[in-house]
């Protein structure tokens, strides 16, 4: 099946959706294990979202 002429672009190619769901692993990952390590639940919530957030660079440059 080919797309009609008129079809609209995907939100996000398939590159970046795969580096989106990863980044978003990792930084459930990372609070999860900052939060049974003790941490405050804030505290570890800010660990996830660093540890997503660096992710994206990172597995962009290495999903190619």
């Amino acid at each position: 099946m080919s797309a009609s002429p008129g079809a609209e672009p995907p939100f996000l190619s398939v590159h970046a959706a795969v580096v989106f769901v990863i980044a978003l692993l990792t930084g459930l990952a990372a609070g999860g294990l900052t939060y049974l390590g003790g941490t405050g639940v804030a505290l570890s919530v800010l660990a996830g979202l660093t540890a997503a957030g660096v992710a994206v660079p990172v597995l962009r440059g290495l999903i190619r």
